[in-house]
Formats: C-alpha cells, sequence, structure tokens
C-alpha cells in the first residue's frame, strides 16, 4: 500500500531540504528523523522560519512532513526547509501561490558565500600594508 505523499525541494546557500507532506495529518513536522523543536534545540528563529508557509496559507495542522535536511548551517537549513516546504504546498493546492508568492517563500535565495581570493586571508579581507 502506498502511502500518498507530495514533494518539495528547497534550496539555500550549502543546505538542500527534501520534504515530504503526507496529507491527513496533525501537524507534525519531522526533520532528519528527529522533531522539530529537537532539532533546531534553542533557535526558536529557525523554528519560526520552518512555520512561516504554513501560517501563511492557514494550514499549521493538517498535514504531516517528513523532510531530509543535509548541507550548511542550521540558519540555510531552516531556509531550505521553508522553500522545500512552499513547493510541496503548492502540490497539493495550486491557489496557495499568490500568497506564497507575494510572501517570497517560492524564491530561491542566490546568496552565497563568496570564493576566497589569492593573495588575500579572506573574500574581501586585505592583509595589513605596511609602508615601510
Amino acid at each position: 500500500m502506498a502511502i500518498e505523499q507530495y514533494n518539495g525541494l528547497g534550496r539555500r546557500k550549502n543546505s538542500v531540504a527534501r520534504v515530504f507532506l503526507r496529507p491527513n495529518g496533525r501537524g507534525k513536522i519531522t526533520i532528519n528523523k528527529k522533531p522539530l523543536e529537537e532539532y533546531f534545540h534553542g533557535l526558536p528563529a529557525c523554528e519560526a522560519v520552518v512555520k512561516q508557509p504554513l501560517k501563511e496559507t492557514h494550514t499549521l495542522s493538517k498535514y504531516d512532513f517528513v523532510i531530509t535536511v543535509r548541507g550548511g548551517g542550521t540558519t540555510g537549513q531552516a531556509g531550505a526547509i521553508r522553500q522545500g516546504i512552499s513547493r510541496a504546498l503548492l502540490e497539493v493546492n495550486p491557489a496557495f501561490r499568490s500568497s506564497l508568492k507575494t510572501a517570497g517563500f517560492l524564491t530561491r535565495d542566490a546568496r552565497c558565500k563568496e570564493r576566497k581570493k589569492p593573495g588575500q586571508p579572506k573574500a574581501r579581507k586585505r592583509f595589513q600594508f605596511s609602508k615601510r
């Protein structure tokens, strides 16, 4: 017996999140086999970012989510999960598109870390200049 589910892929910085939305749920969010609160332990801002698309579409307790996320840090992972949840919600109901689009949850945030340049300690930082 196959479980009915919808997929969404989200990316942010170096993080990639695969989101599996299961209808007829109770609002349970599982990330890498851990509950949301345990995964982002002590970071309520990241938890709020993850729940933003659900609050925007008023579907906080209608679906269950199973999420696998890899790469990056906590902020990047939270942003990737947010985009993945938004895309999965679009598969369920295309009418959510206008509200999610105006909130900016469907747009891929392309900002990444700038590469280190040769002859410098970091991307833009310079070594100390000595006149003599």
